[in-house]
């Protein structure tokens, strides 16, 4: 997907692993932004780059992840992953993970450009379930929801707070029928 702003492009393991340090700076922007994607401050650059190499590369080599990623302006403004390397009686589902919108691009339309491609994408995948989860009163669950996302519910005291180690955040889970 193009426009004048951003073009939207399917990452493959290569690209991932030449611009690591662009999608390890993205992630660590967003974490210090407040971000509840797993991670905790302090959270360094190696930190990102060990996420992106450990946990993401592995399944994007493997053709069982898809990372999708917005560019504007010369750099990496957002993705966002589909997991869809589901069990045996889970073939029609797949999990959406880790959406990110650089601090210095939100409110430009990329979250919802990448959860559209992503939702293109796993209808080419023959997935007509997607799930996911959110921290509960986050920014992005109204995004979520604007977008057709159903709530199931909240499971309190899910994770720490990225900022205050004696907070627990709850998340909740969605999802879409596609």
């Amino acid at each position: 997907m193009t426009d004048h702003r951003f073009e939207i492009l399917a990452c493959d393991a290569a690209m991932l692993e030449r611009r690591i340090g662009e999608f390890s700076a993205l992630l660590q922007a967003c974490v210090q932004d407040g971000a509840s994607i797993s991670f905790i401050m302090p959270f360094s650059i190696d930190d990102a780059d060990a996420f992106w190499r450990g946990k993401v590369l592995p399944g994007v080599a493997a053709g069982s992840s898809l990372l999708l990623v917005a560019e504007a302006e010369g750099r990496i403004a957002g993705s966002v992953q589909l997991d869809h390397d589901t069990p045996p009686n889970q073939p029609h589902r797949a999990e959406v993970r880790k959406l990110l919108v650089h601090p210095d691009f939100r409110r430009r339309g990329l979250a919802r450009a990448l959860m559209a491609e992503l939702e293109a994408h796993a209808r080419l995948l023959r997935r007509s379930l997607l799930t996911l989860d959110t921290r509960t009163g986050d920014r992005a669950e109204p995004l979520y929801a604007s977008l057709g996302y159903q709530t199931v519910g909240v499971i309190p005291n899910f994770c720490r707070d990225p900022f205050a180690a004696d907070k627990l955040d709850g998340t909740t889970i969605m999802y879409k029928a596609l």
